[in-house]
């Protein structure tokens, strides 16, 4: 049997990707990326500085008239019809509502809960690393912090919650965890797919994308991070591969209702870090995630979602196009004359209050996650899904996790990955976080010399990735 020529060129075209895919985080780059400066998670969060989003440049006005059709009128008010609904279903079912999966069950039992997981944009999978596995990695930071208080940084930078350390044995291990690698493999294959069969990705070939982590005292009320998406601000609009996500939505009319949210391909053309802040992820990250270290439940300084993703979504994208009476949310009307993009900046992160997203109701749409215990691996960071961190810990132990995201191969990561590893030989932090000396001079670092497997070492990019044909 024969391929028909057409079909053999675009057969090897994705072959000769996939090898680039195999080859791109192991071999060494012609370019370097340039170094953050120094910094802290603060950089890019108002809700963490006290201060509000400057204003955007006029052009950002002709980029509204650019993209308004008259059919988003219908779009919009679509979505406000369907907000009352979607919010008091919230509000009857609270922190139940986002879904729990046990992770013995994802191998053969889990169809019954992609369609939930998919409609809220959050899950929680429970079991799979144990509780000592995670009480001892905390330990060991703890132990990595004393060894090197001198030198840590974070913030605030008086009374340390998230702290500027991505090089750690304890992380290095969590983020190899057979338990959380299979689970990144789980919620990648089985919820996201590729459109378009040309797309450079391979759903099933997870890779570490080093963050930070959090080890947040009781009674803290400094690291007040509120809701908030990650994955670009404005680039949302301006950038034309971006907006291939969002195309749908942007169509007007009815058409938002066909917003696939879980379509890789158009993510894959998204540029979002067009002004190159520290902190932001200028790599495809379709789930954000972080895996507990401690108990922890609402009210103990935990993380809060907004559980009705595409709904959400919908009204982020066409906020910008309407103005909003402050006074009274009902009272709008089309604005294609100011530069305004609500909660949108240069280099920051897509902000989202009460006052530029009333209809939202953040204040009764928003909910904290259920209890979890140390080894608890919560996905929360769906690229659009809107998340925040409770103003206030009343806890009265820490609420601590290590920032671990799933983050499948595509040719761009592979890349990215490639810049990680050279910075992880070398003790500084990842590309996209701040920069400096990092943990270069810290005792008791992870080095290349740890003991890992091959797997863990294909993960960290320290060998050949395998594509996959």
């Amino acid at each position: 049997m024969s391929f028909p020529m057409k079909a053999l060129h675009k057969h090897r075209c994705l072959l000769l990707n996939r090898r680039k895919m195999m080859s791109a985080a192991t071999t060494p780059s012609l370019t370097t990326r340039a170094a953050k400066k120094e910094g802290s998670i603060a950089d890019i969060f108002t809700s963490l500085t006290g201060g509000e989003q400057a204003a955007l440049p006029p052009r950002f006005a002709d980029l509204k008239k650019m993209l308004w059709r008259d059919e988003m009128v219908d779009s919009w008010k679509d979505v406000l019809e369907k907000l009352p609904k979607a919010i008091e279903e919230i509000e009857a079912k609270g922190s139940e509502i986002v879904p729990r999966v046990q992770y013995e069950d994802l191998g053969s039992n889990y169809s019954r809960i992609i369609q939930e997981i998919k409609t809220r944009g959050a899950v929680i999978v429970q079991g799979g690393v144990p509780i000592q596995k995670a009480l001892a990695w905390k330990q060991s930071i703890l132990d990595y912090v004393a060894l090197n208080k001198n030198r840590v940084k974070g913030f605030p930078q008086d009374n340390i919650q998230v702290f500027e350390i991505y090089n750690s044995k304890a992380q290095i291990e969590a983020r190899t965890h057979p338990a959380i690698v299979n689970t990144q493999n789980f919620l990648l294959s089985k919820l996201w797919h590729a459109s378009d069969p040309t797309s450079e990705i391979n759903l099933s070939n997870p890779i570490s994308y080093f963050d930070r982590l959090r080890i947040r005292q009781p009674g803290d009320a400094k690291f007040t991070l509120g809701p908030h998406v990650d994955c670009g601000s404005v680039e949302r609009w301006e950038d034309p591969g971006f907006r291939q996500v969002v195309k749908k939505i942007l169509e007007g009319g009815s058409n938002w209702r066909e917003h696939d949210s879980f379509d890789a391909s158009p993510w894959l053309l998204a540029k979002q870090d067009m002004y190159n802040k520290s902190n932001a992820c200028s790599i495809f990250r379709p789930w954000q995630g972080w895996t507990s270290l401690s108990y922890c439940g609402p009210n103990q300084g935990t993380l809060r979602v907004l559980p009705i993703l595409k709904l959400a979504t919908a009204y982020m994208t066409l906020r910008p196009f309407f103005y909003v009476n402050p006074t009274n949310m009902n009272d709008w009307s089309v604005d294609l004359e100011s530069s305004c993009f609500p909660g949108s900046g240069l280099g920051t992160t897509q902000e989202l209050n009460e006052k530029t997203h009333p209809h939202l109701q953040l204040g009764r749409s928003m909910v904290s996650i259920p209890n979890v215990v140390p080894g608890d691996q919560v996905f929360v960071g769906h690229c659009d899904l809107v998340h925040a961190v409770e103003g206030q810990h009343r806890g009265k132990s820490d609420s601590s996790v290590f920032y671990i995201p799933a983050v499948p191969l595509t040719l761009g990561n592979a890349s990215y990955l490639s810049h990680q590893k050279a910075n992880f030989f070398k003790g500084l932090s990842p590309p996209d976080f701040p920069g400096g000396e990092g943990e270069s001079q810290f005792v008791g670092r992870a080095t290349v010399n740890e003991t890992l497997s091959n797997e863990a070492k294909r993960i960290l990019g320290l060998e050949a990735l395998s594509a996959g044909v």
